[in-house]
C-alpha cells in the first residue's frame, strides 16, 4: 500500500523543519537510500535519504513549507496505487494545490469565485482574523526583525509567506521613500555625544541559527559542570613522520589527522574515560566515534567520524576532509550529525596557542588543539628546542574524574609523541 513520508527528526533537538528543495518530483522511482529531500533546521541544512523504495505518488509540503517532526511531506506508491491510495494513506487529507508545481510563483493570486480576500487569507469585509501561513523559519525571522506577519502579502505557494518576502520587506523598510529625506550629517567639527556614537553601530541581526547556537551553549554551560587539564605535547617526531608520509600518500594528512589518530589510541589505552553520564547510569562506549568542529558561515558544526580505533590514517584524513567541505556546503546528512563519543576542535592553523573548548553534550569531553610551535624545552637537565603544541581537556565531572581524566591526558600525550606506534 502506498506509504506515508515523514517529517524527519534531522537533529535531536530539533521540533520543526522546512523542506528547503526536493531532489525527487511525482513519478520518479526511488530506491533505499536515495536522497529525496533537503531540510532546513534552525542548525543545519541535510539531505534525508529515501528509508523504503517506491515511486513518488505526492509531494504533501512543498519548498518553502514547514511541518513539525513526524507531519507528513510526501508520499510513496507501488504500481498500481491511485490517488485514492494516496489520499487513504495520509487519512483523508486534501491534495495540497501548491505541490503540483514546486515552482514558488511570482505573486499570489486569488483563485476566482473566492471572495476577494486580504493578505494570508482574510476574507475582505469579515471581520475574521486572518491565519498567517509561514515556515517556522519565517516566523522566527519576522519576530526578530519586528515585522507583524498579518501585514505580509506571501509570494509562496498558496500565498504562503517565505523568506524573500520578509527581505524584500526589510529592504523597503530601509530604503528611504519618496518624502523621507535622510538626516543631515553633525558638522565635522561639533563633538558627537556619547549616546549617538554608540547607535552609529551597526546591528546584524541573529540568523536563527546563532540563536540556536547560542541558546544551547548557555545551557550547557550552566548544566554541565565542566573542569579542564593541559598537557604540552612535543611533536617534532609527528611532524617529520607527516612529510615523509605526503611525499607518497595519495591523500595529504594534516596534524589533525594524527591528532583523531591519538585520540582513539588513547580510548584503547584508558577505555574506562569512553563514557557519558546519563540519569540512569554511566554509557560505557564499544567505539570511538570523533566529531570534529568544522567552522562554516552559519556557524560551527560537528561532523562524526566513526569506528577511528579501526581507521588507518589515510582513511581518517581522507573522511574529514569529505565531511568538513559537506559542512562548509550545507550537504551533510542527518546520520553525519548524529552520535559522536568525543569532540576534537582544533585553531591551530589560526596560530591560536591554547584555548579552552565547551562540551558538546552528551558527550563527555572535548580537546582543544593549539598551533604547533618552537620553543625552549628542558630535557635531562639540558636546553633544547622543541615544537611544542599545547592541549586542553575540557572534561564532564559528573561521568569522569581528576585522575582518571589525568590518565587519559598522559596516554594521548604518549601516542603524539610517538606517533610511528600508532601506525603498526
Amino acid at each position: 500500500m502506498a506509504s506515508v513520508v515523514r517529517m524527519p527528526a534531522v537533529l535531536a533537538d530539533a521540533t520543526e523543519a522546512v523542506i528547503s528543495n526536493w531532489l525527487v518530483a511525482p513519478g520518479d522511482s526511488v530506491a533505499i537510500g536515495d536522497p529525496i529531500v533537503e531540510i532546513e533546521t534552525e542548525k543545519a541544512l541535510v539531505e534525508y535519504q529515501a528509508e523504503e523504495p517506491g515511486t513518488v505518488g505526492r509531494l504533501v509540503l512543498a519548498a518553502g513549507e514547514g511541518g513539525e517532526v513526524g507531519a507528513p511531506i510526501a508520499v510513496l506508491i507501488r504500481e498500481g496505487e491511485t490517488d485514492a491510495d494516496i489520499d487513504a494513506a495520509l487519512g483523508g487529507r486534501p491534495r495540497a494545490a501548491a505541490v503540483a508545481d514546486p515552482a514558488p510563483a511570482v505573486s499570489a493570486v486569488p483563485p476566482p469565485a473566492v471572495p476577494p480576500t486580504r493578505a494570508n487569507g482574510q476574507a475582505a469585509g469579515d471581520g475574521s482574523p486572518s491565519r498567517v501561513f509561514a515556515s517556522p523559519i519565517v516566523r522566527k525571522m519576522a519576530v526578530e526583525k519586528g515585522i507583524d506577519l498579518a501585514s505580509v502579502t506571501g509570494t509562496g505557494p498558496s500565498g504562503r509567506i517565505v523568506r524573500r518576502d520578509i527581505a524584500r520587506l526589510e529592504e523597503r523598510r530601509e530604503r528611504p521613500g519618496p518624502s523621507q529625506e535622510p538626516a543631515p550629517a553633525p558638522p565635522v567639527s561639533a563633538p558627537v555625544p556619547g549616546p549617538a556614537h554608540a547607535a552609529a553601530g551597526t546591528i546584524t541581526p541573529h540568523t536563527p541559527a546563532r540563536r540556536a547556537i547560542a541558546r544551547r551553549l548557555a545551557e550547557i554551560k550552566a548544566t554541565t559542570p565542566h573542569f579542564y587539564v593541559s598537557t604540552e605535547c612535543m611533536v617534532d617526531e609527528l611532524v617529520t613522520l607527516r612529510g615523509l608520509i605526503n611525499e607518497t600518500s595519495p591523500v595529504r594528512i594534516s596534524v589533525n589527522d594524527f591528532v583523531v589518530m591519538a585520540v582513539a589510541a588513547a580510548f584503547g589505552d584508558v577505555p574506562e574515560a569512553n563514557v557519558t553520564w546519563t540519569e540512569e547510569g554511566l554509557v560505557a562506549h564499544g567505539s570511538v566515534d570523533v566529531s570534529i568542529a568544522v567552522a562554516t558561515e552559519g556557524g560551527l558544526v560537528t561532523p562524526v567520524l566513526r569506528g577511528v580505533e579501526t581507521r588507518r590514517l589515510s582513511g581518517i584524513a581522507r573522511e574529514a576532509r569529505a565531511l568538513a567541505r559537506r559542512a562548509r556546503e550545507r550537504r551533510l546528512l542527518q546520520r553525519e550529525l548524529e552520535g559522536g563519543t568525543f569532540t576534537v576542535s582544533n585553531l591551530g592553523m589560526y596560530g591560536t596557542l591554547e584555548f579552552s573548548a565547551i562540551i558538546n553534550p552528551p558527550q563527555s569531553g572535548i580537546l582543544a588543539i593549539g598551533a604547533a610551535r618552537q620553543q625552549p624545552v628542558v630535557t635531562d637537565g639540558a636546553v633544547t628546542v622543541a615544537t611544542v603544541m599545547k592541549c586542553m581537556l575540557s572534561v564532564d565531572h559528573r561521568a569522569i574524574d581528576g585522575a582518571l581524566a589525568a590518565r587519559w591526558l598522559a596516554a594521548f600525550t604518549a601516542r603524539m609523541q610517538d606517533p610511528a606506534g600508532m601506525l603498526v
